[in-house]
């Protein structure tokens, strides 16, 4: 699709700097842009690359000020990265998607099916299944009994749902996600083994929800393991059972969280953070990459980083000592050295 600079800024609501008929077909990034792509500068870092960008439009924040001339037509918006997702979103949109059924799938006779809905080859569908409006289930998916899946749902290549799973509208997941698989539950026995726990509850995943490739999140021992509305899960995530994430929350890869934590609303977790179980974090907390939490975060919006994570601040005092710690210990010793020899002087006068 083809589209204007005065077409994008108002579809946008934003303002037009420079040439409105120039017109777009594709996108680029700013440091390699080519003519007819329009692309972005939200990040500070990449403010040079304006300068000689190739692509004909950029979007910025309106409070951008140029330091030199710009070949390219300018449109000012909020927030130039989420205009771009909102543009991308819709020539992503207004692409076909496929309907119909797969003539290689295996549908259990009392499943349901929505409407315009696809199913690709090697889909295996269990019994009472429901399936909803225009949900696309791609190749080589298998969903266990009595799952429900709403309308628009993705569900990509190789895909593993479990029994009883419960999936809102709207939802995206990526391939290879694993979706209510058994919880870590084991019991120690006077014998020195381990007994396993049946684990009993499902997966609740709630409304606008994405989950990266690979990524497992697992069936409850009883209740639900709990994914609310417009939480964004990145690859190689590990949730365990009955974990419940707050609304718009965001964690990134190969994060694990143990059971039956809680995470609160809009919290944003680095990526290869560790939450031991049982823990509760307050909304709008930001767990800095690789950090580790063993206590609660009762505080809301503060930032944590380190291991065992602390507050940012404290992190950061402690990080500069660490890092000077060489030079401590050699200070320390050369100090040791010079008192041992103060008392042997003051002993020989003695």
């Amino acid at each position: 699709m083809t589209f204007t600079a005065g077409q994008i800024a108002e579809y946008l609501r934003g303002t037009v700097e420079g040439d409105p008929q120039i017109s777009v077909h594709d996108f680029s990034k700013i440091e390699d842009g080519k003519p007819g792509t329009l692309t972005f500068l939200a990040n500070p870092k990449y403010i040079n690359y304006i300068y000689n960008c190739k692509a004909d439009v950029v979007l910025v924040n309106k409070d951008f000020v140029p330091e030199k001339p710009i070949r390219a037509t300018l449109i000012r918006v909020d927030n130039a990265y989420e205009s771009l997702a909102v543009l991308m979103n819709l020539v992503s949109n207004g692409k076909p998607r496929k309907t119909g059924i797969s003539s290689l799938s295996a549908i259990d006779a009392t499943a349901e099916i929505g409407k315009d809905a696809y199913i690709g080859p090697f889909v295996h569908i269990g019994s009472k299944v429901k399936i909803g409006n225009k949900a696309s289930i791609h190749g080589n998916v298998s969903i266990a009994d009595n799952t429900v899946i709403g309308d628009n749902v993705l569900i990509y290549p190789g895909v593993c749902i479990y029994e009883d799973t419960v999936i809102g509208n709207n939802c995206t997941i990526h391939a290879n996600a694993v979706i209510g698989s058994d919880g870590f539950g084991f019991a120690p026995t006077e014998e020195g083994t381990y007994k396993k726990i049946p684990q009993t509850g499902n997966v609740v995943i709630e409304d606008d929800v994405e989950i990266g490739a690979n990524t497992t999140v697992d069936r409850a021992t009883l209740s639900s393991t709990i994914i609310r509305k417009g939480v964004k899960i990145d690859n190689l995530v590990q949730i365990a059972h009955n974990v419940e994430v707050g609304e718009d929350s965001v964690i990134a890869s190969q994060t694990g969280i143990a059971g039956s934590s809680k995470i609160g609303k809009r919290v944003m977790l680095g990526g290869q953070v560790g939450i031991s179980g049982h823990v509760s974090i307050a909304d709008g907390t930001i767990l800095g990459a690789k950090a580790g939490l063993a206590a609660s975060i009762k505080t809301p919006g503060q930032i944590y980083s380190g291991y065992p994570a602390v507050p940012i601040n404290i992190f950061r005092r402690s990080y500069v000592v660490n890092k000077n710690l060489p030079v401590l210990q050699k200070t320390i010793n050369e100090l040791i050295k010079k008192v041992g020899e103060l008392e042997k002087i003051i002993e020989s006068k003695s």
